[in-house]
C-alpha cells in the first residue's frame, strides 16, 4: 500500500532536513592518551586532537613527509596548557564539527578551535575565554637527537624487516626565538633511493630516475602574536624521551591565536625558508576560516549517507571515515593504506611495539597497490574525483620508472609496476629480497608473495577512465598513456616469456599465456590467474570504448582490440557438480588468504546482479572451497562487497554490521590494526564500497536502487553515478520516499527493488 501524500511529504522534509549538515560527533569527558584522540584536518594535513590532565594535545602530520629511510614523520606533538586550567569536568565538550572541519574544546568558560587552512599548509590554534586567559604553547619533539631503529621498529620505514644495524632516523633542527618555533628535517644527498637502486641493479638509469626524496625538506613553524620564547626542557611521554620549546603568551586576554605554517620542498633550505614565508604572508585568518568552511560545507553536499536504527551507527562512522578522507583532498601523496594521517603512539596499538610516534607497519613510504585502492575506489560514488586523482596522479608521476625499470630489465616497452611499491616506482627495498640470487631475474621480487603480483596497477587505470565516465569535467586524457603502458607490459612480457620457453607466442587458440603469474599473493606461480585476465579484459575494453570515442587514431584502436582478442576467457572448475570460477586454470601454492576467484564479480562488474551470469557468480559464492576457508570482514577481507554485488542482502547486512561498526578505539572509525595497522583506512575503504553497492549499483546503463539494501535500514543517501548522475533517495519503514535524480533523463534508466 502506497503511504499518503502528506505522509511522503513530511518524511521527505524530515530527510531531506538531516541532509543540510552531518552530525557532529561529541565527547564530554577527556582522554587518557593519544589512542583516544580525534582526527581534524584538512587541504593535505591531519592531526590527532586529545585532552589529558587538562592538557590539549595535538599530532601533527602532513603528506609527503618521507625522510631518508622513507618513514613517514610527523611534524610533532603540540601542547597547549591554560591559565585558568581548561576545566575537565562538568561542562567538558570536545566536538568534531563535520560540517565545517574543525575540532572545538570547551568548558563553558573557555574555548578553543583547532583546524586546518583547506587551500594552504597552515595549522590554526583559536583560543576564546570568557575572562582574560594565559596560555603557554609547547612544541615537542622526540627528534630533537638522532635515534638509531631497533630491528621490529624498522617495520616503520622501506628497510622493514631488515634495516642495517646503526640505520638512524637522523634528528630534525629545532630552534626557537622571539615569539616562534622552527623545525625542518633535511633528507641527506644519500638515500634509501640509492640503497634501492643499487640493490635492484638498475644503477644504469639512475640519473633519469625520478627521486622524491632528494633534496627533501619538510617542517614548520610555530608562531603566535602576544606570545614569547621563554625555555625549553626534556620529557618523556608513552615511552619516548622529548624536547619541549615553550611559547608563553606576554598577557593574559581574552583571545589568542597559534599558527603553525608548513613547508614541504625538494629544493635548498634557503628555498625551504622562503616557502614558509610566502605562506606566512598569504595568511588571512578571518578570510581563510570562512573559505576553508565553504570547503567542507560543499563536501557534504557532494554524497553522504544518512542512517538511524540498526544502521545509525553504521551509517554515521561511513561519513566519519568519508572526513578523514577528506583531509587530504590536496595531498600530493595518496592516503596511506595503513593510518593514514591519523597514526598515534604506538603502544596504544600494540604494547609490544612501544616506538616512537612515527611508528607504522608496513612502511611509511611504500605503498601496497591491493590495499590502496581499497581507499580509493569509493571515491567515484562519493563523487571526490579531486581526492582521487591524488592517487591516480601518483602512478602518472610514476610512470617514467616502471617504463624504465621494465626496458633495463627485459628490453621491451610497458609499465612494470609491483605490489609494494616505494613513491619513486621501484619495488620495495626489502620485498625485493636482500638475498636476491644472482642467477635470478633481476626484475623479479625474490619473494614468495610478491613474485609476479603486477595486475593491482590495472585497477587504477580503470579508476581514471571510470572517473571521465562518472563527471566530464575530469578528463582521463592525461592519464592515457599510463592505461597504454600498463596494458603494452602484459601484453609484450608474456609474449616473450612463451618465446624464452618456447618457439610460440601464443596458445593453440591464439591467447596469451599469463604464466608465471599470480592471483592476488595468494594463489602462486599461476597459470591464467582470474584475477589478471579479468583486469585485462575489462581495461582493455574500456581503452577501446574511451579511443572510440575521442576520436582516436584508428591504428591505436586496432591495437588495442587485437590485444583484446588474445586474452584468454576466465578459467572455471568443477565443484560438486557446479560450474563456478576458478582463480586460475592451475596454480602451485596458496600463500594468503584472497579470493581472485571472486574479483571477475568485483571490482570487474563482469558478472553480477542483473547480468545473465549471475548463477554462475552465486554458486562461485557459495561452493568454492577457497571463499568459504577465506571468508571474513577484517581489513582488506572484501566478502561484504560481494555480498552486496550478487544481491545477498542478510550477508552483506551481517557483513557491514561487522565491517564498520565501532572500532576499538574511542574514535570509532579508528579501525584496525587488523592486518595492517590502526586506524586502518582500507578496512573503512572496504567498508564504505559495500555499502555504496548495497545502496546502487549500475548494470547496462540501469541504476539499482537499493539492490541489496535491507528494507528494515531506515536510509537517506546521496551518491554518484555515470554520465555526471547524481542519485538522491529515502528508504523508510520498506517504503522509498523519495527520489531525486540528476539530470532528469536518467531516470527512466532507475531499476526498484522488487518490494516496491
Amino acid at each position: 500500500m502506497k503511504q499518503p501524500i502528506l505522509f511522503i511529504l513530511i518524511l521527505m522534509a524530515v530527510c531531506l532536513h538531516s541532509a543540510a549538515q552531518p552530525r557532529d560527533y561529541v565527547w564530554t569527558s577527556p582522554s587518557h592518551h593519544s589512542g583516544e584522540s580525534m582526527p581534524c584536518g584538512g587541504g593535505d594535513v591531519g592531526m590527532n586532537v586529545w585532552v589529558e590532565n587538562g592538557d590539549i594535545l595535538l599530532y601533527i602530520s602532513r603528506s609527503g613527509t618521507f625522510d631518508e629511510n622513507n618513514t613517514m614523520l610527523k611534524l610533532g606533538r603540540i601542547r597547549l596548557q591554560l591559565s585558568p586550567a581548561l576545566d575537565t569536568t562538568a561542562l567538558f565538550m570536545q566536538r568534531l564539527c563535520l560540517h565545517d572541519g574543525y575540532v572545538e574544546i570547551s568548558d563553558g568558560q573557555k574555548t578553543i578551535q583547532i583546524w586546518a587552512d583547506v587551500n594552504k599548509p597552515v595549522v590554526h590554534i583559536d583560543v576564546e575565554g570568557k575572562k582574560p586567559v594565559g596560555v603557554l604553547a609547547t612544541y615537542e619533539s622526540w627528534r630533537y637527537r638522532d635515534r638509531e631503529m631497533t630491528k621490529r621498529e624498522s617495520f616503520q620505514c622501506s628497510y622493514k624487516f631488515g634495516a642495517p644495524a646503526g640505520t638512524l632516523t637522523r634528528k630534525d633542527v629545532i630552534t626557537a626565538s622571539g615569539n616562534s618555533v622552527s623545525f625542518y628535517h633535511q633528507n641527506p644527498d644519500s638515500t634509501i633511493f640509492d640503497a634501492t637502486v643499487c640493490e635492484q641493479k638498475i644503477d644504469v638509469v639512475k640519473d633519469q630516475l625520478y627521486n622524491p626524496l632528494q633534496h627533501l625538506i619538510f617542517g614548520g613553524r610555530l608562531s603566535g602574536t602576544g606570545f614569547v620564547y621563554v625555555d625549553n626542557y626534556v620529557g618523556s611521554y608513552d615511552h619516548t624521551d622529548y624536547q619541549g620549546w615553550w611559547l608563553k603568551s606576554r598577557e593574559v586576554a581574552k583571545k589568542h591565536e597559534l599558527i603553525l605554517t608548513m613547508a614541504t620542498i625538494n629544493g635548498s633550505l634557503e628555498e625551504w625558508n622562503e616557502a614558509i614565508n610566502r605562506t606566512t604572508r598569504q595568511i588571512n585568518s578571518s578570510a581563510d576560516r570562512k573559505k576553508s568552511r565553504q570547503w567542507w560545507n560543499q563536501w557534504w553536499q557532494r554524497s553522504f549517507v544518512y542512517g538511524d536504527g540498526d544502521c545509525e551507527e553504521v551509517t554515521r562512522n561511513y561519513m566519519l571515515f568519508r572526513y578523514m578522507l577528506g583531509c587530504n583532498v590536496k595531498g600530493q601523496w595518496p592516503t596511506k593504506f595503513n593510518g593514514g594521517l591519523f597514526t598515534f603512539d604506538p603502544s596504544r596499538v600494540d604494547t609490544a611495539q612501544a616506538f616512537t610516534p612515527d611508528y607504522r607497519r608496513w612502511g611509511g613510504g611504500t605503498f601496497t597497490a591491493q590495499n590502496q585502492r581499497l581507499v580509493y575506489w569509493p571515491m567515484l560514488k562519493s563523487g571526490d574525483y579531486d581526492a582521487l586523482k591524488v592517487q591516480l596522479d601518483f602512478y602518472r608521476r610514476l610512470l617514467g620508472n616502471a617504463e624504465l625499470r621494465t626496458k633495463t630489465y627485459w628490453n621491451h616497452e610497458g609499465a612494470c609496476f609491483t605490489e609494494q611499491m616505494e613513491n619513486f616506482g621501484l619495488p620495495n627495498h626489502d620485498e625485493y629480497g636482500r638475498k636476491h640470487p644472482a642467477w635470478f631475474d633481476a626484475g623479479i621480487e625474490w619473494n614468495a608473495w610478491l613474485e609476479y603480483t603486477w595486475d593491482t596497477a590495472l585497477e587504477f587505470c580503470q579508476m581514471a577512465l571510470e572517473m571521465e565516465r562518472y563527471d566530464a569535467n575530469y578528463k582521463a586524457d592525461e592519464y592515457i598513456p599510463l592505461v597504454k603502458s600498463c596494458i603494452d607490459f602484459f601484453d609484450q612480457h608474456y609474449r616473450l616469456l612463451s618465446r624464452l620457453r618456447g618457439r610460440k607466442e601464443f596458445d593453440g587458440d591464439g591467447k596469451l599465456i599469463l604464466y608465471p603469474g599470480s592471483a592476488c599473493e595468494t594463489f602462486k606461480m599461476a597459470y591464467n590467474s582470474t584475477s589478471t585476465i579479468a583486469a585485462l579484459r575489462c581495461v582493455t575494453s574500456s581503452l577501446i570504448t574511451y579511443l572510440s570515442s575521442h576520436g582516436a587514431d584508428s591504428i591505436d584502436i586496432y591495437k588495442y582490440t587485437k590485444i583484446l582478442n588474445t586474452i584468454p576467457d576466465i578459467p572455471t572448475r568443477i565443484i560438486d557438480g557446479h560450474q563456478i570460477f576458478a582463480p586460475a586454470t592451475h596454480w602451485e601454492r596458496v600463500n594468503n588468504t584472497e579470493s581472485p576467484m571472486l574479483y571477475p564479480i568485483w571490482p570487474w562488474r563482469l558478472f553480477g546482479i542483473g547480468r545473465d551470469s549471475l548463477p554462475l557468480a552465486l554458486d562461485t559464492w557459495n561452493y568454492d572451497p577457497y571463499v568459504k576457508k577465506f571468508y571474513g570482514h577484517i581489513s582488506w577481507e572484501q566478502h561484504n562487497i560481494w555480498a552486496a554485488c550478487l544481491g545477498l542482502t542478510d550477508e552483506a547486512k551481517s557483513l557491514t554490521l561487522k565491517k564498520l561498526s565501532n572500532g576499538p578505539h574511542r574514535f570509532p572509525a579508528f579501525w584496525g590494526p587488523g592486518h595492517d595497522w590502526t586506524p586502518d583506512h582500507n578496512w573503512g575503504g572496504s567498508g564504505i564500497i559495500g555499502m555504496q553497492e548495497m545502496l546502487l549499483q549500475e548494470v547496462d546503463n540501469k541504476i539499482l536502487l537499493f539492490p541489496s539494501w535491507p528494507k528494515e535500514w531506515n536510509v537517506h543517501f546521496k551518491l554518484h553515478a555515470s554520465r555526471n548522475t547524481t542519485i538522491e533517495a529515502s528508504l523508510r519503514d520498506g517504503q522509498i520516499v523519495d527520489i531525486n535524480v540528476f539530470p532528469k533523463e536518467r531516470q527512466k534508466d532507475l531499476v526498484l527493488p522488487e518490494y516496491q
